[in-house]
């Protein structure tokens, strides 16, 4: 098994590019229509969400584990790392001025998006070292199939 540090670290670039991936789906959606803040934030962190378990789900099954199976193992490992970095991401968002109401031609939209999510990654990484640390988060996928963790 790879060191607390390297699993950890790993672990939160896996929640990064699912949380990634979902909110700028979501965001770029929700700018698009005219949306107000809180149905956009919304969108955002549910696909967040939905991206994240998704891929710790994909090479689950591809590996042969039934989906119900990958998808409570999904919810077990990856839940507390991508509500920190949706949590923080989100808090950030709307503390920068002007982030909300940007376009999405305009570079404070995808400055915003880009700090945000690195600041929320960098505050996920020791909450997955520690869960790590303890056997849950992702130390729980790797249990079941290293390869899986390998490839993130």
């Amino acid at each position: 098994m790879p060191s607390p540090n390297r699993l950890a670290w790993s672990a939160t670039i896996h929640c990064l590019t699912g949380c990634a991936i979902g909110e700028i789906l979501g965001l770029v959606i929700a700018t698009a229509l005219g949306w107000d803040d809180l149905p956009s934030l919304l969108l955002a962190i549910g696909l967040a969400f939905v991206f994240g378990y998704a891929l710790t789900i994909r090479p689950l099954v591809a590996s042969g584990m039934p989906l119900p199976r990958a998808g409570r193992l999904a919810l077990a490992s990856d839940t507390l790392s991508i509500a920190t970095m949706e949590i923080v991401d989100t808090a950030i968002l709307l503390m920068i001025p002007g982030a909300m109401a940007a376009g999405l031609a305009d570079p404070l939209f995808w400055g915003s998006l880009a700090v945000a999510l690195g600041i929320a990654a960098l505050v996920a990484y020791p909450v997955n070292r520690w869960l790590i640390l303890r056997g849950q988060g992702h130390a729980l996928v790797h249990e079941h199939h290293p390869a899986v963790h390998d490839r993130h």
